[in-house]
């Protein structure tokens, strides 16, 4: 269980995960499982009320770009650097959050890079996937289909 950001544990429909890549869309660090946003065709640190969710950062197409002695971060460049994000639209990421979820729970983003989870919901970025069996267990959860940027035209 990773105790900052998300992690791809599944897809409902099977398979692996589809690695997309993208440039960062500003002068910003991402961190490994942070949640991206796609903002004109690049990659953003996502955060609540957006509406193109893509997936998680896993990290830089080129390993050149990796900050040395901190594996998975990122400082890139607006436009130059090129991250790769997991974009399955059914994918189901575990995230740390201390409270109890039942299914179908609507919850939102929140944090910042190498430290997001999920809050309380107004926006409804995400729906809980599985029941915690104990408090201590990471929360299952997927992007809203209608946040997510491959279906929210659905």
């Amino acid at each position: 269980m990773a105790a900052n950001g998300f992690t791809w544990r599944y897809n409902l429909s099977g398979g692996r995960p589809l690695i997309l890549t993208f440039f960062f869309k500003d002068t910003e660090t991402l961190t490994k499982g942070d949640l991206v946003n796609i903002e004109t065709g690049e990659i953003d640190l996502a955060v609540t009320a957006d509406t193109a969710l893509a997936g998680t950062f896993e990290g830089p197409f080129d390993p050149k770009d990796a900050t040395d002695g901190l594996p998975g971060k990122v400082a890139g460049t607006d436009s130059t650097t090129l991250g790769k994000v997991i974009v399955n639209p059914d994918a189901v990421y575990g995230v740390f959050a201390e409270n109890a979820r039942q299914p179908g729970a609507a919850l939102d983003i929140t944090g910042a890079t190498g430290a997001q989870t999920v809050a309380a919901s107004s926006n409804k970025e995400f729906v809980v996937v599985e029941r915690k069996l104990q408090t201590t267990d990471e929360t299952r959860v997927m992007i809203s289909q209608a946040d997510h940027y491959l279906t929210k035209a659905l």
